[in-house]
């Protein structure tokens, strides 16, 4: 039987804990912090997107990350105005409220190789040069 008894809520929960367990092999062990950079990523692109862009791309999430999406969403203030692409990173980290110490440090991905959220300490081994991340 399954855990839940519907499928659609099967599929999202293990859909979820997929992709809290691809940040957790990036940041951490702690589910509770993965959640918490999970949402404040998505806000942060959330706010940056038009309403009609940030809804399409709200419809394709699984039904718990699609909740924590739409969280405190306010459409008639998007999208937010940001000078530099390099202010996503920054501010995404300022939202996830917790300790510096445990929070990665991330380049700006500048490097094709590199993944935007590549840490610091693993960025360019793929490929042997260091990149050119501020």
């Amino acid at each position: 039987m399954n855990a839940t008894g519907l499928d659609v809520f099967d599929k999202t929960q293990q859909t979820t804990n997929i992709w809290l367990d691809e940040i957790m092999d990036e940041i951490g062990p702690d589910r509770q912090v993965a959640w918490h950079v999970l949402g404040a990523v998505l806000h942060a692109l959330r706010d940056r997107m038009q309403p009609d862009l940030a809804a399409h791309l709200g419809s394709q999430l699984p039904i718990l990350v699609r909740g924590a999406f739409y969280d405190q969403y306010q459409p008639s203030k998007a999208p937010e105005r940001c000078g530099r692409s390099t202010s996503f990173w920054p501010r995404s980290r300022r939202s996830w409220n917790l300790p510096v110490r445990s929070i990665p440090r991330m380049h700006s991905g500048s490097c094709p190789r590199c993944s935007p959220i590549t840490s610091e300490k693993d960025r360019c081994t793929r490929s042997g040069n260091p990149c050119q991340a501020r």
